[in-house]
């Protein structure tokens, strides 16, 4: 039974990515565990700093070689392999596996060497002994990328086979690793410990994958070609797109360095406000844009161009269903979320306010976030890969811009300033400058989704993209009619329970964002919204005999 389970197929977008949302769903509880863990024990200061600044170079290269190069064009390559024959598609398998083995190796090696200088690049305001623990944390984080890379090349094989339940385990393997360290190796070996549970993650998050791969028909050998046709074909297709993932990791080191300038705590309290606001988006956009990337390959490579425009539509309309609720409820509750979350032991009230500021910005993006993923591997499954780097380059420049520009501007008295510390009432918090790294981040997000959907709309061609445009405003009417009881559910509750305690909040939050929630499914289903009836559907259709 369990392994009928384990290796069960999905038999639609729809339900795929319910699998992937509800275990994205514990992967998630397990990362807000992780973070409030890590805000608790530790607290933002030098120490949580020196974490989240360590996993920038290693996340460099997990984007450059491994969500830019193996995970987008491993799968359309293998798609065109398998439709020849089996054992081709196998061949290449191992070809890939090795080489890319090799590769991160070599590469995380040197970055390890040279870890000393690029920790003293990105995090200019650390002071030496800060500077110091992130180069031991990231030297020893640079053996995750490696169990990563050939995790990747498994999820793409189970992709293709629409095996999503075993690949959706592999992240909440990979968060019990981490938390693992943070609540054993932590206490016994210090911060150090903190990067030994980083590679307990990623080991597990290999080994979990390694069943289900076998069992659709992958056998391992050592070959090793780097001039194998399908390797040299993957070659050439990664370069512009790993190049424009890079886009969105040097952003991020963008910020980690504008951040250290800010003060001590500052790089933790934009890292928490982000993990926080990417919840919906891993929720909802990573899970749709994963479960429609092997329709979307199959249809290209096939010439279905009706089909491809089909899909993509229905996975647009259907994260906008989800996400726009999200955006509206994330920024309404953002102060009850980082308490509830994060607000104890070392993590303070002033943190806390500091955090949820951030976190209403962050709310901002989460529509254009959830959208990027989808956006992304429409490009990718139509082997374009040019489009998004050149897109994120631009972003690049933006976000470099933006975010020193901000930080400037909020570090004295002026219009700028002042509106946002009276608007987000922060007058008495320290490094209120994270805010605009905040802001310059939603920006930039915003930036790329519109620009990816325009280019992504003239590269499809010509189709009616009414039902989108038509989706996103009835669910934009639907939330709006939902706010006002938000807001009345929000201030009836408080009047029954104690709002100074823990459960106090728990209980206005949960009653109110499950009412709130209802409601908004209540007008979508008195205006005929169809996304409900596409998970109906789906529904039906996976469980159908």
């Amino acid at each position: 039974m369990f392994k009928k389970i384990y290796n069960s197929q999905s038999k639609s977008i729809t339900f795929s990515a319910i699998i992937l949302a509800v275990a994205g769903l514990f992967s998630k509880i397990l990362g807000l565990l992780r973070d409030s863990l890590l805000a608790s024990q530790i607290g933002p200061g030098e120490q949580l700093d020196a974490y989240f600044a360590a996993f920038r170079i290693p996340d460099l290269v997990y984007g450059v070689i491994i969500a830019g190069g193996i995970v987008s064009v491993f799968l359309p390559v293998f798609s065109e392999h398998f439709k020849k024959e089996n054992l081709s598609a196998n061949e290449l398998t191992n070809y890939v596996l090795n080489a890319f083995l090799l590769v991160l190796i070599v590469v995380c090696a040197v970055l390890a060497i040279f870890a000393g200088p690029l920790i003293r690049i990105i995090t200019p305001g650390f002071s030496q002994t800060a500077r110091e623990t992130t180069v031991l944390l990231a030297r020893i984080m640079f053996i995750s990328p490696i169990f990563l890379g050939l995790s990747s090349i498994f999820s793409g094989i189970l992709h293709y086979f629409n095996r999503f339940l075993v690949y959706s385990l592999a992240p909440i393997f990979y968060n019990v690793g981490i938390i693992f360290g943070i609540v054993v190796f932590f206490p016994r070996f210090g911060t150090i410990g903190l990067a030994y549970g980083v590679v307990l993650g990623a080991f597990l998050h290999l080994l979990v994958q390694l069943p289900a791969a076998k069992s659709v028909g992958f056998s391992y050998k050592f070959i090793l070609n780097f001039r194998f046709p399908g390797l040299i074909r993957m070659f050439k297709l990664m370069v512009p797109r790993a190049l424009g993932v890079a886009a969105n990791h040097v952003n991020l080191i963008i910020i980690t360095a504008a951040a250290s300038l800010v003060g001590a705590g500052g790089i933790s309290i934009f890292n928490l406000a982000n993990n926080l606001h990417y919840f919906p988006i891993g929720l909802v956009g990573f899970s749709f844009a994963i479960s429609s990337f092997p329709s979307f390959s199959k249809f290209y490579v096939n010439g279905q161009k009706k089909e491809f425009f089909d899909n993509f539509s229905s996975s647009v309309r259907q994260i906008l269903f989800y996400i726009i609720p999200a955006v509206f409820l994330t920024f309404i509750l953002r102060a009850q979320i980082v308490r509830l979350i994060l607000g104890r032991g070392r993590f303070d009230w002033a943190d806390t306010r500091l955090t949820a500021a951030s976190l209403g910005i962050f709310a901002l993006a989460i529509l254009a976030g959830a959208l990027i993923p989808l956006l992304a591997k429409a490009f990718f499954a139509m082997q374009d890969t040019k489009t998004p780097f050149f897109i994120g380059l631009i972003s690049v420049v933006l976000n470099l811009i933006f975010s020193f520009s901000f930080i400037h501007f909020l570090s004295f008295s002026n219009f700028f300033r002042d509106f946002f510390v009276h608007f987000l009432r922060l007058e008495s918090l320290r490094n209120v400058q994270v805010i605009g790294l905040a802001l310059s981040f939603s920006l930039i997000t915003a930036f790329q989704a519109f620009f990816l959907f325009y280019f992504v709309r003239k590269k499809i061609g010509i189709f009616n993209y009414r039902e989108i445009y038509h989706s996103f405003f009835k669910n934009l009417f639907n939330i709006f009619l939902t706010i006002p009881y938000v807001y009345l559910l929000l201030y009836g509750v408080s009047l029954m329970v104690d709002m100074r305690t823990f459960f106090g909040i728990l209980i206005q939050t949960s009653i109110t964002l499950i009412i709130s929630l209802l409601i908004y499914l209540a007008f979508s289903y008195l205006f005929n919204s169809p996304e409900l009836y596409l998970l109906k559907n789906s529904l039906t259709k996976q469980f159908k005999k």
